[in-house]
């Protein structure tokens, strides 16, 4: 393997800066949708790679166990690399694996989750069943968040010329580089409406010389454009801004003309260093203050701070493993733990006694507690609060003891002392949902003392995409 490094002098310290490989062999991929090579005993992460892959790359980090590079040039492609679909694909990111084919992208996600239960787990799966593929691979998501900025990703080509240039754009982060925005022009990952409303708000903007944010400065009137679509063809768009400005009614007014089939149309004015808006209030130009998405027979109010499912078709698909995971008879107790907006437990709430769930963010119980009503559950609690704080023995003993619990952390996985209550209180079966087999694998190989995984089913919610989830069935030994 040849290499050249480049150092520079600062302040008297001789500081490695970046080292060229000049040919990498990829042979695999990580949990991360980096490539892997390996160079004597060091692995070598390289972004945008495809296995069977030989590059040329260039490091921007560096371990002493690892190293991270990206791909200068393509010396030789792998067998199984297709042409991208989408212009921004090179610079914006959010589709990493677009450069496979969608059969071979499921293989990884495969060997991803197996990999992680055989090095963090080393447990004992009974029954692995096949990855479950999305039905769409394309405009499946329900909702995007754009954002707009002065900072607009330039290409050598732009940068080079001596022409003036318009930096104003409304699309993505650029991975790695907050600062900057790819400008979209066709996004594939939600419907056309999606793009037609995006490209009409910045062309408009445009047009009337509206100020786009500038993240360094912190100034600007427009920061962000939020969409969400139903399953139901309800669609609900938030307008967000720095500041009240005399521009603001007459865009809403011509988003609100422009796009009469836009069910909820909402602003929200934030002044803040970040993008949050969760602890904002929106305020509803036109139309209802809500949209209505449906999964299965079930109807959920999907307001501008909801907390939902991305992917409408395939989360329903993910629940019904769930719910067959959970094989639930009539007479049991559920517990749903981090409900969100109760979705999971009310999907699953016909075949249970009762229905017991806990989530820490205020807003998502209020919405549980409303969506439980509208689809006349009774048999619903939802409660506020920590999960770790909140699921105690006395918590248990005072709501009974579930006989099969819900989990669905977020990635950070399951604190230790929620895996502690969980072996104490000995629930005959767990059903585990996850959205980062590494964490997942951890936690299960916490409960192996008592439990035994009794099946697992990888789910695809994202393709082309290196992000997975996981539902892995646990019973008592």
């Amino acid at each position: 393997m040849v290499y050249k490094r480049l150092t520079f002098a600062l302040m008297g310290h001789r500081k490695t800066r970046s080292k060229f490989y000049d040919s990498l062999r990829i042979e695999a991929i990580s949990s991360e949708g980096l490539g892997i090579a390996r160079v004597n005993e060091k692995v070598v992460f390289v972004e945008n790679c495809v296995p069977g892959d030989l590059v040329k790359a260039k490091t921007y980090q560096q371990q002493k166990n690892f190293e991270k590079a990206r791909m200068v040039e393509l010396l030789e492609p792998s067998p199984d690399r297709i042409p991208e679909f989408c212009s921004h694909f090179k610079v914006c990111g959010g589709c990493k694996w677009q450069y496979l084919p969608y059969e071979k992208q499921l293989a990884l996600k495969e060997k991803i989750v197996e990999d992680a239960f055989s090095r963090l787990a080393k447990v004992e799966i009974g029954e692995k069943r096949a990855i479950l593929a999305a039905p769409d691979t394309s405009f499946y998501r329900n909702k995007l968040e754009y954002t707009f900025s002065t900072n607009r990703w330039l290409s050598r080509d732009e940068i080079s010329g001596e022409e003036d240039l318009n930096k104003n754009a409304l699309g993505f982060h650029v991975p790695g580089n907050h600062s900057k925005i790819v400008d979209l022009d066709t996004c594939y990952l939600q419907n056309d409406f999606s793009n037609r409303l995006r490209n009409a708000v910045k062309n408009y903007a445009l047009e009337k010389d509206l100020v786009f944010y500038n993240i360094q400065e912190r100034t600007g009137f427009l920061r962000n454009l939020v969409v969400r679509t139903a399953s139901t063809e309800e669609i609900l768009v938030i307008l967000i801004v720095n500041h009240d400005d005399e521009a603001l009614l007459p865009l809403m007014e011509f988003i609100k003309t422009s796009f009469p089939e836009i069910t909820s149309l909402n602003y929200i004015i934030n002044p803040k260093l970040n993008d949050t808006y969760f602890d904002l209030e929106p305020v509803c130009y036109h139309g209802k203050p809500f949209i209505i998405e449906k999964l299965g027979k079930f109807s959920f109010k999907i307001r501008p701070k909801s907390f939902f499912q991305t992917n409408t078709k395939q989360g329903e698909r993910l629940y019904d493993i769930v719910k067959e995971f959970a094989a639930l008879k009539g007479d049991e107790v559920l517990y749903d733990l981090y409900s969100g907006v109760g979705s999971i437990g009310l999907y699953l709430s016909d075949d249970c006694s009762k229905l017991v769930g806990i989530e820490q963010i205020d807003q998502a119980v209020e919405d549980a507690k409303e969506n439980a009503k509208i689809n006349g559950v009774e048999n619903a609690s939802f409660y506020v609060g920590d999960v770790r704080l909140l699921l105690s023995n006395e918590f248990l003993n005072k709501n009974r003891k579930p006989d099969v619990l819900i989990t669905d952390p977020p990635r950070a996985g399951m604190h230790p002392d929620i895996i502690k209550t969980l072996l104490e209180a000995k629930i005959p079966r767990i059903v585990y949902v996850s959205c980062n087999p590494g964490t997942q694998a951890r936690d299960v190989a916490m409960l192996d003392s008592l439990y035994k995984v009794v099946k697992m089913q990888a789910v695809d919610m994202f393709p082309h995409t290196i992000h997975i989830e996981n539902v892995a069935l646990l019973e008592l030994r």
